[in-house]
């Protein structure tokens, strides 16, 4: 490496050791908001970008819209000058480090969306310059970095490794933990070349407490798609066992606790209504298309994807079966959906099986309402509603079914009011009741 370039890897490194580089972050979602706060924190400048004018706003006022990040932190980071946003690309010309945290859903057809991907790195390369590090954190399909974002940036008057750095660093946020936050969250980092992956790593370690440098980008974005693929095919594993299980009326909620009682060689993964979340259901589907480049079929992943995009058909049939034994029709049934969001304790409705249970209703003929202490107007796929009070709803509905088991709602009092409860997540294991009908 001649000095030029040596000097370019010493200034960065200078600047985020005594916290004076500049950290842009585009994207301000559920990823990238968590990450310019914990960067912002640890005394850095942070600019977030957003196309989002509405979230912009929001976060120079102080007012967050992430659930695992508080308006009070945010109101206190703003105000210090630690941290503020814009709509405005431009920005990025002052910028020492830039965090990619846009979205990658899947088009219809199981492929990747990558536009928003390119259309941030596009901004990047428009303002890349010497002694920048680059850091894509979206979930995508192993490759993407090197054979996608490399050639926007690199040309002839920056070399990557030596000019500018390029890592992949998969998101691991889980929103609603308190247990697992991005902070104490271990960071996986995969550079281009060596010096890249040591500058990644370097700026991950000013503001999270551990950093896992691996080889390559490749590695890193391979190592988001195992963890996420390996909950998904055991998920579909159990949800396959609980329609087993239906049919020769065998308590799988019984078996998988008394399976769990085993020391070693198992590890407990439960069945549900079908998967949710901007994770799970999608980012395994990244790696099914990139191996369909090489030739090969990626089995597990079809299969499991097919089972757990069953499972809304299996509740609605489970409903219905419910009604039948009470001598009710699903046709012109008052169903009330207990909780739309895709996971406990949080308000993202993203891909939420109960959009798919609501839907299926619906189309059986069925009347629907829903509560969510968390999703007071369901807005999504289509679907237009406001929430009711649970035990109300409830009490009006000629069957209730538990979607999303919130700690918020009253399961006592839902039981009571309830002429009839199709529990999808084993949330009133406690109760013994007629009423009650588990997947």
């Amino acid at each position: 490496m001649s000095t030029k370039h040596t000097r370019w890897a010493e200034q960065l490194t200078a600047r985020i050791g005594d916290r004076s580089a500049e950290v842009g972050v585009i994207g301000l979602g559920y990823v990238g908001l968590p990450l310019a706060v914990e960067f912002a924190k640890a005394g850095f400048r942070v600019t977030g970008i957003d196309v989002q004018e509405q979230k912009v706003e929001e976060l120079n006022r102080g007012i967050s819209y992430v659930q695992d990040v508080s308006s009070e932190t945010l109101a206190r980071l703003v105000g210090a000058g630690k941290l503020r946003a814009t709509t405005d690309f431009d920005a990025l010309s002052g910028m020492d480090t830039v965090n990619i945290a846009v979205p990658t859903p899947l088009r219809k057809t199981k492929d990747p969306d990558m536009s928003f991907v390119v259309a941030a790195s596009q901004q990047v390369a428009k303002f890349a310059h010497p002694g920048m590090l680059v850091i894509l954190e979206s979930t995508t399909y192993p490759g993407t970095t090197a054979e996608l974002v490399l050639p926007m940036i690199e040309n002839e008057r920056m070399k990557v490794g030596e000019d500018f750095f390029l890592c992949f660093s998969p998101e691991r946020v889980d929103p609603g933990n308190p247990k697992y936050q991005t902070w104490n969250i271990p960071k996986v980092v995969g550079g281009i070349t060596p010096r890249c992956t040591e500058m990644g790593a370097m700026f991950y370690g000013q503001a999270l407490e551990t950093v896992v440098p691996v080889s390559s980008t490749q590695v890193a974005e391979m190592v988001k798609l195992l963890e996420n693929t390996f909950r998904m095919i055991n998920i579909g594993l159990v949800n396959e066992m609980a329609m087993m299980c239906g049919r020769m009326e065998i308590n799988v909620w019984e078996v998988i606790e008394a399976a769990a009682t085993k020391p070693f060689g198992f590890m407990p993964f439960y069945p549900g209504p079908g998967l949710g979340g901007h994770c799970i259901p999608i980012d395994p589907f990244y790696l099914s298309w990139k191996t369909k480049q090489a030739g090969i079929e990626a089995r597990f992943i079809e299969l499991a994807g097919y089972i757990n995009g069953q499972m809304p058909h299996f509740v609605v049939d489970k409903i219905q079966n419910a009604l039948n034994d009470h001598a009710k029709a699903l046709k012109g049934s008052r169903v009330h959906v207990l909780g739309v969001a895709y996971k406990r304790n949080i308000d993202d409705v993203r891909e939420s099986p109960a959009l798919d249970i609501i839907h299926l209703l619906r189309r059986r003929g069925a009347e629907v309402s829903y509560s969510d202490p968390y999703v007071n107007a369901l807005r999504a796929d289509g679907i237009e509603m406001t929430g009711a009070d649970a035990v109300d709803g409830c009490r009006e509905s000629d069957c209730a079914v538990i979607v999303t088991d919130h700690a918020a709602f009253d399961y006592a009092a839902i039981l009571a009011a309830a002429p009839l409860v199709v529990d999808t997540r084993n949330t009133l294991k406690a109760f013994r009741s007629e009423k009650i009908v588990r997947l």
